[in-house]
């Protein structure tokens, strides 16, 4: 393997070190969502680094999948998320979730 493989998979692995720590500490939610799509992307970077590197197609499967599961993942998360927004309920009756916009366009018939 040359310098480039080298430096490459280095800067591949200090990403994922990096968010493994958002994971562990992240105090919302959120945060940790974030790190964990972040992880799989790096993920996917590496296998993509390896494929193109050994000169190998058998990872390109296996690359698919897990950029469809860090998309599913996502957007699953985010759904979720934006469900909860929509259900809590402020004193004046105004979905939290809403910008004040879209809230002013559902009034108007």
């Amino acid at each position: 393997m040359t310098v480039v493989g080298f430096a490459l998979y280095a800067l591949i692995g200090a990403g994922a070190l990096l968010a493994l720590v958002r994971l562990a500490l992240g105090p919302s939610l959120l945060d940790r969502v974030v790190a964990t799509d972040t992880l799989l992307v790096i993920i996917s970077a590496g296998l993509a680094v390896y494929a193109a590197l050994e000169r190998s197609p058998t990872v390109v499967p296996v690359l698919v999948v897990v950029s469809l599961l860090a998309f599913v993942g996502s957007v699953s998360v985010a759904r979720y998320i934006g469900g909860m927004l929509l259900r809590s309920r402020t004193g004046d009756g105004r979905d939290l979730g809403l910008p004040l916009a879209a809230e002013a366009q559902g009034e108007q018939p």
